[in-house]
């Protein structure tokens, strides 16, 4: 049987990186089902000279540039996927290193002083706010779009049910919980490729036959993950065909 992986992540990114896995792994089947929908809306705080801007993913890109036309501010990116979307909506970003704390620790290397906005969705993974506070640093946020759950698609749960096991790469802590609660108990073996290990937390033992944590929080990391635990698929299936 040819690997079968499933993507969760809201669209568009779930056919974006559906596409990357078809070209990367030719022959795999690729399920898409997203258990976030998103949603955009919310208002911004009244702007601030010298506001430098903090964005956590594309989605707070967006959302801020459906309520606001600068474009001529200071703009950090948590990694260069999310850089790479500020960039063009017309910003020169700076992009940290994939995660939070790397975000955190490029802010306090550049010396940057603020005030800080963090333009976010309503579920987050990380206080960014707080954390630049913490710091002594003047810092808000705001809610501009929101993750709405959806339900596993009948292809999904069809994949589950099954007897084929199936590569799940997870992103965030959040998509993680989502993706477990509605799988419930699953016949298929579960592999996980799991983002960072805060995401590998939320993977309960014996949940999944097993978890593989990317080395970077980072979409290189992760497909190198999703190759091992292709890999590993084929040994499992190949070891039931010779029983």
């Amino acid at each position: 049987m040819p690997p079968r992986l499933l993507i969760t992540r809201p669209e568009p990114s779930a056919s974006d990186f559906a596409a990357d896995l078809r070209a990367a792994l030719p022959g795999a089947e690729v399920i898409i089902s997203p258990l976030m929908r998103i949603t955009f809306g919310g208002t911004l705080p009244p702007p601030v000279p010298g506001e430098v801007l903090v964005f956590t993913s594309r989605h707070g890109v967006e959302g801020f540039c459906r309520l606001s036309p600068r474009r001529d501010l200071t703009a950090y990116a948590v990694g260069r996927a999310t850089a790479d979307v500020a960039l063009r909506q017309g910003f020169v970003p700076i992009a940290a290193g994939g995660d939070a704390p790397s975000l955190l620790a490029r802010i306090a290397a550049d010396g940057a002083r603020g005030p800080f906005l963090h333009p976010r969705g309503a579920h987050v993974a990380a206080d960014i706010a707080g954390a630049l506070q913490s710091a002594g640093h003047a810092a808000r946020e705001a809610v501009v779009y929101d993750q709405q759950a959806l339900p596993l698609t009948d292809a999904a749960r069809a994949a589950l049910d099954g007897t084929v096991p199936v590569i799940v790469p997870l992103m965030s802590p959040r998509s993680a919980a989502l993706f477990l609660d509605a799988a419930g108990q699953t016949r298929a073996p579960l592999l996980i490729a799991a983002m960072s290990r805060n995401v590998a937390a939320r993977i309960p033992d014996g949940a999944a036959e097993r978890v593989v944590v990317a080395k970077t929080p980072d979409a290189a990391s992760m497909r190198t993950a999703l190759h091992d635990l292709v890999k590993h698929a084929k040994r499992v299936e190949g070891h039931r065909g010779a029983q």
